[in-house]
């Protein structure tokens, strides 16, 4: 009945609001189109009788002087159009240009006849509401017509913007009737319950169903304590007796505390109460109603509570794997892996661990197949004193009976719950077995070390008095997990031990093991390989020729094996450069262009068309050589700083391919920056960009530190803060390059350091005056024996007679040859460093070339016999001219070789080259 009457409220609601809004729409829209007509009228009138509008029908060109009227009309009016038409209905002005001079269509005939009306037109160009009024002239005459109108679209546009609010009217009015209909509904189901006698009887019998089938006790008492309800899996558990309903609580039986908590009255959550051999949860909670009654729910828990008990063993297995997965192999570290190992097992699994590896593994290397002998190398336990041998001993497996030699045998864990019990672990080291079993170790759980198949070691779990429960079966998969992570670890640490070592190996090898000997700087450094792994960083001290020396610090980009190698390559690539006696700036670019070819040769090859693999993928081949990390290997980019000091003018070239610049430490202890030109780094495509250099002038005893950002620049550090610590550090006068460099060391240095480290410190010095000697020599060959008997007086003040002859054949022999085939001015330079350094220059730029003349040739000995007498000689050229050098050796006491031949200077000035 209840529905019936909500169906039928809801339907003469909503046929009543529909005939509503249905009446409410045709009336508004007849407003609408009533106002529209008045609107039009109104306006085409006004239009009409407008002053000079019969003026202007009747002039040359009506549409010019009454179109912007009638535009200017509409606007104002806010109607659609106002047109302007001809007798016969020809349009002068109309809202739409393009309609102009068409013929309007209607019935006119009642505007000619002099009646205004309004009507309703359908046709061309839009249906309308319009008004027309004729024009009259001052006789009365018809001379125009005025419509004006507003487009039927528009009128339709006015009365659906009112059916929002309509709409929503209605929708308010349907939602009070239903509100109301749905107040009536609810009242008649709560009286009735919604349901018949039918219903009723159907759902009692569902509820008895379910109550009785339910693995769980409920029981319902009433506010005077007796026994309402209980159904079959409450008497089972509490053992009720059959005519235990409409009975006192306390007559049945029960425990006393779960008696008490039924007449208490009061809520409890999951209390375990005793009811014979089992446990039982109890639940309780009041009924609510005026009674004060309670309702009781229990569940067996004997068997849950054990099966809870593995299941938090469990729990806290998966946990401590979990944990090792983070803690063990933390560090690419073989030693600290295995004590990770060790460190994660105590005291949750084990009271002691050990772990014992290979040798090889240890020193990084492939496993061998022999592993009867094992290094201890990690020891944890609950306790500092054990009975356990110490890290580093050797344990020997030779008896074949021990647990340790089973596992490894089988390839897996191997429990041995009682060690007393353990004959064969007892006959392999008696003594220490007594030891061990009298400090309380009672159990042994021992796992290889496995990884790829191959044993890395093993790692043996022991427990003593501090956990009397011995191991179990259940221990054994859990170690065998736990092994496992490990040594996936220590073999990862293995494999990075072993290709560090090559790495350091090779770039140790590619480094200057000892400092060439020159007398133009006194130099110091440091090389510190980064921790994480090899880099780039490099560093060379190169004598030139004309006692110079060239110092070179660069860095190549990236870390490991590639990168050492390619450090190697540019560091030969350098010293081969220098030997060419280039500017800085020169060898930069020759550097740039070499980095930029090595790049070019590790590019793929191009595919040629219908080519492919062997075995047919299509893939063309590699087409590029990668490492084992599976990233290509390419030339990386690189820095360079290159610098050319000169001890003879204390000057000091020097330019950057994108490397830090140099620090300059004055004598006097002050410490600047020097600016260099911006260049780009090396191998970037970029070798169109020139380089450019900067020239110092260092004075005695002065210092140029280079340097690579890993000394100043750190993730921790920016290089600012970097730049200003290591200006506090060398900001004190009177070091030597040594104590320099350990200054700054244990002034920048972090603990781990994440780059490379070069550091070059030199001092600088400068040959004194005395032991330089010049002379500008006439392009006249008699000037050679005047320049000759000079130098000879020279040599001989600097103790140096033994090598005069040598001398004086060299000097002539280069200022001949300079004379004849070079252009003025001729310079001679004498130098006494490590070796008397003859230097010839002249302004041409012709190389001279060694060439072995035959017997009948008058000429060409003469370059043969200066190489034959000369140390080493070569030839420098500057921006105009050329300098060619020859280094005759001085014996350390200032005399020369005594074997020199003894030949007439004047017979060999005709020798020419």
């Amino acid at each position: 009945m209840a529905g019936q009457v909500f169906a039928l409220q809801a339907i003469i609601a909503l046929l009543l609001i529909a005939a509503a809004a249905f009446a409410l729409v045709l009336q508004d829209r007849y407003d609408s189109e009533r106002n529209a007509r008045h609107r039009s009228l109104a306006v085409a009138e006004t239009f009409a009788q407008a002053p000079g509008l019969a003026e202007a029908l009747r002039s040359d060109d009506p549409t010019a002087a009454l179109q912007p009227r009638a535009e200017a009309a509409r606007l104002g009016s806010g109607v659609d159009f106002v047109a302007v038409l001809a007798p016969d209905g020809a349009r002068f002005t109309d809202s739409d240009p393009s309609l102009i001079g068409q013929r309007a269509q209607g019935d006119l005939d009642r505007a000619r006849a002099g009646e205004s009306f309004t009507e309703v037109f359908h046709g061309a160009p839009n249906d309308a509401v319009r008004a027309v009024v004729p024009v009259r002239a001052e006789d009365g005459t018809v001379v125009g017509i005025v419509t004006s109108g507003i487009e039927v679209e528009t009128v339709g546009d006015s009365v659906e913007a009112r059916l929002p609010l309509l709409f929503g009217a209605a929708g308010v009015a349907l939602a009070l009737a239903l509100g109301g209909a749905g107040l009536v509904s609810r009242r008649l189901r709560r009286q009735t319950h919604g349901l018949g006698p039918a219903e009723m009887t159907r759902l009692k019998e569902h509820h008895e169903a379910v109550l009785h089938s339910v693995k769980e006790g409920v029981v319902i008492v009433g506010g005077d304590g007796r026994l309402l309800l209980a159904n079959d899996e409450a008497r089972r558990l509490l053992k009720l007796p059959a005519d235990a309903e409409r009975r006192d609580v306390r007559e049945l039986g029960l425990e006393p505390r779960t008696a008490a908590l039924l007449l208490s009255g009061r809520a409890a959550t999951d209390e375990v109460h005793l009811a014979g051999d089992r446990l039982l949860a109890v639940n309780v909670r009041p009924t609510g109603d005026r009674a004060g009654g309670s309702v009781m729910t229990v569940r067996d828990t004997t068997e849950l509570s054990a099966l809870t008990g593995r299941a938090e063993v469990a729990r806290g297995r998966l946990r401590l794997l979990y944990e090792a997965g983070t803690r063990i192999g933390t560090t690419l570290d073989v030693v600290r892996t295995a004590e990770e190992l060790s460190e994660v097992a105590v005291p949750r699994f084990a009271d002691f661990v050990t772990v014992e590896l290979l040798d090889p593994v240890m020193r990084g290397e492939e496993p061998s197949g022999a592993y009867t002998e094992m290094r201890r190398t990690a020891l944890t336990g609950v306790r500092q004193e054990t009975p356990l041998q110490p890290v580093g001993d050797l344990i020997r497996f030779v008896v074949p009976t021990t647990p340790m030699a089973s596992a490894l045998d089988e390839g897996r864990a191997v429990l041995q719950a009682d060690l007393a019990s353990a004959q064969g672990w007892r006959a392999q080291d008696p003594e220490g077995a007594a030891q061990a079993l009298a400090y309380g170790l009672h159990s042994l759980l021992t796992v290889p070390l496995l990884a790829r198949g191959v044993v890395l070691g093993m790692a043996n779990f022991w427990r003593g008095r501090d956990t009397p429960e011995p191991f179990g079966e259940e221990d054994l998969s859990f170690a065998e997990e736990l092994a496992a992570r490990a040594a996936l670890a220590i073999d990862n640490a293995r494999r990075f031990t072993r290709e560090h070592s090559m790495a350091v190996a090779l770039q140790r090898s590619l480094l200057p093991r000892v400092l060439p000997e020159q007398n133009a700087m006194r130099v110091a450094y440091r090389y510190l390989p980064a921790t994480a792994g090899v880099g780039g960083d490099w560093f060379d001290v190169i004598p030139l020729p004309g006692a110079r020396v060239a110092l070179v610090v660069g860095d190549v980009v990236g870390h490991g094996l590639h990168a050492a190698a390619t450090m190697g390559r540019l560091r030969t690539a350098v010293a081969n450069f220098s030997t060419l006696d280039l500017p800085p700036e020169e060898l930069l670019t020759h550097l740039d262009e070499l980095i930029d070819r090595l790049g070019e040769e590790n590019e793929p090859a191009p595919e040629r068309e219908g080519a492919g693999d062997a075995d047919g993928d299509g893939d063309g081949g590699r087409g590029r050589s990668e490492d084992r990390d599976g990233g290509a290997e390419g030339t990386a980019g690189a820095t360079c700083l290159y610098a050319i000091y000169d001890p003879t003018t204390g000057f000091c070239t020097m330019a950057s391919a994108g490397h830090p610049g140099p620090a300059l430490v004055r004598p006097d202890g002050s410490v600047e920056f020097p600016a260099l030109p911006a260049g780009l780094p090396l191998g970037l495509g970029l070798g169109d960009r020139p380089f450019a250099s900067a020239r110092l002038r260092l004075e005695p005893d002065s210092k140029l530190v280079l340097f690579t950002d890993g000394l100043v620049e750190d993730r921790h550090r920016d290089y600012d803060t970097g730049l200003a610590l290591l200006r506090r550090a060398l900001a004190q006068p009177g070091r030597t390059p040594e104590q320099t460099c350990a200054d700054v060391l244990a002034t920048l240095l972090f603990p781990v350091p994440s780059d490379d480290i070069a550091l070059l410190v030199a001092s600088a010095r400068r040959i004194p005056p005395d032991r330089i000697a010049e002379w500008e020599v006439p392009s006249d060959p008699s000037a050679v024996a005047p320049v000759r008997n000079a130098a000879a007086a020279r040599l001989a003040e600097w103790g140096l007679e033994d090598v005069g002859f040598t001398a004086e054949l060299v000097l002539s022999e280069l200022i001949t040859n300079a004379i004849r085939y070079g252009r003025p001015p001729v310079k001679v330079r004498l130098v006494y460093d490590r070796v008397l350094i003859c230097e010839v220059s002249d302004g041409s730029s012709t190389s001279p070339h060694l060439r072995h003349a035959t017997d009948t040739d008058e000429g060409g000995r003469g370059l043969f016999l200066v190489a034959q007498f000369a140390h080493r000689w070569g030839t420098r050229y500057a921006r105009r001219g050329k300098t060619i050098w020859a280094e005759l050796p001085v014996a350390p006491d200032g005399g020369g070789d005594a074997a020199a031949p003894m030949l007439d200077p004047d017979a060999l000035e005709d020798l020419a080259w």
